[in-house]
């Protein structure tokens, strides 16, 4: 095996295609838990653009929290996995990314990529499929019997477009999402919305779907949105939010509303007792796939990881028109 890979680092303080560059570093050492992964392609999220943000003057980071690819070696204490097993995660945001050849990765956050997609299209699923999993079944505790109105604030986002499946799949719920511009609003009614709405205007148009209110609501951008969520809410609803700063909560009080964070890798960060659980969600999702009832996300992808392709990556996101999700190649 090769001493060294290649692996793409983030700068801080440097712009466009400067933000990025490509050096050698030695393979990565395994932990007794971990895989070894040739890297096929990866995908860029928001909390990428979130931990470049949050360095300091002259500081850098390998990013990636997104990857599919080969194994190829296996740790003392990974099961499940053999060599040139082909595979799909999201990682741990407290290792370096996988923006990479080769990543080291807990095998207990890892499943078998779905057989019937291509490298692209799996990198674009494990980390928006992670968070909205424990968005619906982990905090609002959904299950095939459940009934009443979920409202997806960030419909068209790479969390969104999943949650919308995955609650039509597996939940007898409806689905309220948000969209404002036509594509995006084709995109979601494409994946099962059963109404769309603005965001301009939120207490009235889902008000206008919804006249008794919502149960559940799901929200991208918490921000400056409470007084309307306390008011579509019905009693005793509930809020997962994803966003950084929510703004005061004392407003949820009178109708006993539940506030739940949702942040997917506390599981692998804090090595809890159901790590594995990450593993299995995603062996299950890709089940799914599989049978045609979940389908990728991916709208866009670039070919060749390299400075040019994460600085065109990193554009897209920061300017909020992404629908669904990016992937990079390597090849």
């Amino acid at each position: 095996m090769a001493e060294h890979t290649t692996a793409w680092i983030a700068h801080a303080g440097r712009s466009g295609t400067a933000a990025f560059t490509a050096e050698r570093l030695p393979v990565p050492e395994l932990r007794p838990h971990d895989l070894l992964v040739r890297v096929r392609a990866v995908s860029v999220n928001p909390v990428d653009t979130k931990v470049l943000k949050r360095l300091g003057d002259g500081e850098s980071t390998q990013l990636g929290y997104d990857a599919a690819g080969v194994v190829e070696a296996v740790g003392a204490q990974a099961s499940g996995f053999a060599v040139g097993d082909e595979v799909y995660y999201a990682g741990d945001v407290s290792r370096p990314g996988s923006n990479a050849e080769l990543h080291a990765v807990d095998a207990r956050i890892v499943a078998h990529k779905p057989r019937n997609l291509d490298w692209a299209e799996a990198a674009a699923l494990p980390l928006t499929t992670i968070t909205a999993w424990e968005s619906l079944f982990d905090k609002f505790r959904l299950n095939a019997e459940s009934r009443g109105a979920l409202l997806v604030v960030g419909g068209a986002g790479g969390v969104g477009s999943v949650l919308i499946q995955l609650a039509k799949a597996l939940t007898g719920v409806t689905v309220i999402a948000t969209a404002s511009r036509d594509e995006s609003r084709a995109w979601v009614r494409d994946l099962g919305a059963d109404a769309v709405v603005g965001h301009r205007n939120l207490r009235d148009e889902v008000a206008a779907v919804a006249p008794d209110g919502v149960r559940w609501i799901f929200s991208s951008f918490t921000a400056g949105n409470l007084d309307d969520y306390q008011h579509l809410l019905q009693p005793f609803g509930e809020i997962v939010a994803i966003d950084d700063d929510p703004g005061p909560l004392g407003a949820l009080k009178t109708k006993a509303i539940s506030f739940h964070w949702e942040y997917m890798f506390a599981r692998i960060i804090h090595e809890t007792p159901d790590v594995a659980e990450q593993g299995r969600l995603l062996a299950r999702t890709a089940e799914l796939v599989e049978q045609g009832r979940i389908r990728t996300t991916l709208t866009r992808t670039l070919a060749g990881l390299s400075p040019d392709t994460l600085a065109e990556a990193h554009e897209v996101l920061r300017s909020g028109s992404a629908v669904g999700k990016l992937a990079i190649t390597l090849d």
